[in-house]
């Protein structure tokens, strides 16, 4: 699987580590009332779509940056690849 780095270009998947969800960048608020239920929902229930997912994407290999690349789980084609900090600072807003 080939991922389109935004700064480097193609390159191959083996170059990253992958981590897992996207969500995982959306903490919860730990000072809100039901905190606790939020945390254990956070750690503990992922989805497992079959379609379009946004994951996060360690580059190890490379210039160690971390990606949210969206990808169909059926076909494995990559949609959209994006630094994660761009992402966060666009949900924030």
């Amino acid at each position: 699987m080939i991922i389109t780095h935004p700064i480097l270009g193609p390159r191959d998947s083996s170059e990253f580590v992958y981590l897992g969800d996207a969500t995982l960048l959306d903490r919860p608020d730990w000072q809100a009332d039901d905190a606790l239920h939020q945390f254990t929902r956070y750690q503990h229930s992922r989805d497992n779509p079959a379609g379009l997912h946004r994951e996060l994407w360690f580059h190890e290999q490379g210039d160690r940056s971390w990606l949210v690349v969206t990808r169909d789980t059926v076909t494995h084609e990559i949609m959209q690849v994006e630094f994660a900090s761009d992402m966060a600072r666009k949900e924030r807003s």
